[in-house]
């Protein structure tokens, strides 16, 4: 068993990485999107152009924040992204911005990648308040927010640390608030209605701002760029999907900004999925009637799909895990010495946030499967490494000194013996493990993973709790059938005597 253990894990990494979870068909353009509606639509626009145009095409929706949709994009796992014209020049390219924004396409192409004309929309960055309360304490512009240093900021994660974002904003305005808050761009809507904060970022063209009786706050020292929507795509699709590329420059222009907020508010207001939002548009601008996709999915072939990802990115990282994390805690069993650096590797890998882990392996592994199995992998090793240790180390030492007695080899007293006395503890670190992945899995969906996140992730940017429920009840009902499943494999795995 341990020989093969090598040839084992091998097949696991190459699995791993070309697996269905990241697969794609030859000539296949995939688009991305970043986590909020806008993106979401304009990706579906020109993915359903890509159709349009002849080619097979994929979404990968709600990938994340900027920086992973660029990182993406440059190393060719996705092959567009709607970005904006000042995210591209605050943000991305700060150590290399060109002066002059007409110039930013050159800049681009030394990365090899290609940019469209503006679509029609400045998308800026804002701040907002609720109408009443801008109205009592007379705040009409950003300057304003001084006078008052008591109010509850809540603004979106990627504008809290992003280089055009809070830190320089609250230099630029000398604002004396000190009570920030990050959260998800869409709870903060809720938040602020709810009265838990005071002050958000908007969207210029985010469709909440109506629905919520918003005020937008001037920005009276003109600090926010232009933020024009574009398509970034790779300069090699001219070559692979010419008349993809040829159909995409048909969308510069065609959304001014009442359209982009309409086509917000289909989405967000009236419940209406991104795809048929954007074919729609396709169908009253271009006339192209075949942009649609097939048949929308029922509620009982998602939940079928989300649950084969889960198991798939579950499974295959509970594996891989359980072939390393045994030998690892023999070892550590073993050996003091060598046990103390074990354990703490393994304790500090434990450490280190979830999301922190996904995002540090997409430049090694792309997005999709690979980094969410290799971090659910690492974050398996801990409970069953600590818990196979703990096994055979607490063996009372009078059955070993039997077994030494009775002249058996070290193999074959840790296989006998010592494993079979440590069974109990090994099977309750690898359920641990288990139920601890099934939970940590629905962070995948942020990078492409799929699985039970996807749909809690659509449902908090959409505020649909059936959405939430469509992927938090499956996870929950499955760990518990997890924990079932562990119990009744005690009962064939340990001894008799051994079972607790």
């Amino acid at each position: 068993m341990m020989t093969r253990t090598p040839a084992i894990v091998l097949f696991f990494w190459g699995f791993c990485l070309t697996g269905p979870a990241v697969a794609r068909q030859p000539g296949e353009v995939v688009a991305g999107s970043k986590v909020f509606t806008e993106s979401v639509i304009l990706a579906e626009l020109a993915t359903q152009t890509a159709r349009h145009a002849g080619y097979p095409a994929l979404h990968r929706d709600q990938l994340g924040g900027t920086r992973i949709l660029w990182n993406a994009l440059r190393s060719g796992d996705i092959d567009l992204y709607p970005e904006y014209t000042g995210t591209l020049l605050q943000e991305i390219l700060t150590a290399h911005a060109p002066a002059d924004p007409a110039h930013l396409a050159d800049t681009l192409a030394t990365y090899g990648l290609l940019m469209t004309a503006p679509l029609g929309f400045n998308n800026t960055y804002a701040l907002g308040m609720k109408e009443e309360r801008a109205r009592a304490l007379g705040i009409r512009t950003i300057s304003d927010l001084r006078g008052h240093p008591e109010l509850v900021l809540g603004f979106s994660n990627e504008f809290m640390d992003r280089g055009d974002g809070w830190p320089a904003l609250q230099t630029a305005y000398r604002l004396p608030q000190h009570d920030v808050r990050g959260m998800d761009h869409d709870l903060g809507y809720r938040a602020l209605s709810s009265g838990a904060i005071d002050v958000i970022d908007l969207y210029s063209t985010d469709a909440e701002i109506d629905e919520y009786h918003l005020r937008t706050l001037e920005d009276d020292l003109g600090y926010f760029p232009d933020y024009q929507a574009v398509y970034l795509y790779r300069s090699d699709l001219i070559d692979r999907a010419p008349a993809f590329v040829a159909a995409l420059h048909r969308l510069e222009g065609q959304l001014p900004e009442a359209n982009m907020v309409h086509l917000n508010a289909r989405v967000k207001r009236d419940r209406i999925p991104e795809q048929v939002v954007a074919a729609d548009f396709l169908r009253d601008r271009f006339g192209w009637t075949e942009s649609r996709a097939g048949t929308p999915e029922t509620r009982g072939q998602r939940l079928w799909r989300r649950t084969g990802e889960h198991l798939f990115l579950v499974g295959l990282s509970l594996l891989a895990a359980i072939l390393i994390s045994i030998p690892l805690g023999i070892l550590a069993a073993r050996y003091a010495r060598a046990g103390q650096v074990i354990l703490g590797v393994v304790g500090v890998i434990y450490t280190i946030p979830s999301l922190a882990l996904l995002v540090f392996m997409i430049p090694l592994l792309g997005i999709g499967g690979g980094p969410a199995i290799f971090a659910l992998f690492l974050y398996s090793l801990l409970p069953i490494v600590r818990n196979t240790h703990t096994g055979l180390r607490t063996i009372p030492p009078a059955l070993l000194a039997s077994a030494e007695a009775l002249g058996l080899t070290p193999g074959a007293r840790l296989r006998l013996v010592e494993l079979p006395l440590a069974s109990p503890d090994i099977l309750a670190g690898i359920k641990t493990a288990a139920v601890i992945n099934i939970g940590t899995a629905t962070l995948g969906a942020l990078i492409g993973a799929g699985g039970y996140g996807q749909p809690i992730l659509t449902g908090i940017r959409l505020d649909d709790v059936g959405l939430i429920l469509e992927g938090a009840v499956p996870a929950a009902l499955l760990a518990l059938a997890t924990q079932g499943l562990f119990e009744l494999g005690e009962r064939w795995l340990v001894p008799k005597g051994l079972r607790r």
